[in-house]
């Protein structure tokens, strides 16, 4: 079985409220620029090396995001630069943990 883990922001609004991972367009163009796209135009499941991303469908922000590996000898490399960069928080929902790089 496939691991999978919800994506959300790490950083927190002035409220203390838990920020969106951005406007849509603009998640999936800066995903884009690293190497995770749709098959085709308007898709909501995004591939990139080693990882399945699933949107959810016309959210716009976009709060979460499941994330699947599908290969892991490259997955966690991928995940942690993405993650990094664009300021995800890692959650395990079957465990609850939580993984901020």
């Amino acid at each position: 079985m496939a691991q999978q883990f919800v994506i959300l922001s790490n950083q927190e609004s002035s409220d203390g409220q838990m920020m969106p991972l951005g406007g849509r367009d603009d998640f999936l163009k800066e995903l884009s620029h690293l190497n995770t796209h749709p098959a085709r135009p308007g898709e909501d499941v995004l591939f990139g090396p080693g990882i399945r991303l699933e949107l959810p469908p016309e959210e716009d922000p976009i709060k979460q995001v499941l994330l699947t590996i599908v290969e892991e000898e490259i997955a966690w490399l991928v995940i942690m630069r993405l993650a990094r960069k664009l300021h995800w928080k890692i959650m395990d929902p079957v465990s609850g943990r939580e993984l901020t790089p």
